[in-house]
């Protein structure tokens, strides 16, 4: 199930996160699945995109915000808080 959807600033890539701990980026253009992102151990409550788009803030159940770096050299988790 999901819980929470984003666009990135450009329009070009949606986030997903869900009940499965994850959250899936998505081309818009193609309706293709880019990549899935784990790092939460319980369900994401919330996805949102940075202004430049350049970072991916997630929240969970598990208590935690974790933040993505998203770019040419592909995603990484940034920082946990």
């Amino acid at each position: 199930m999901v819980s929470s959807v984003a666009f990135s600033p450009d329009g070009k890539t949606l986030a997903s996160g869900g009940y499965d701990n994850t959250i899936r980026l998505w081309n818009i253009d193609d309706d293709t699945h880019i990549s899935t992102l784990s790092g939460h151990t319980h369900w994401v409550n919330s996805v949102a995109f940075s202004p430049d788009g350049n970072t991916l803030a997630s929240g969970s159940s598990d208590g935690t915000v974790l933040l993505w770096k998203i770019g040419a050299g592909g995603l990484c988790l940034y920082n946990a808080i």
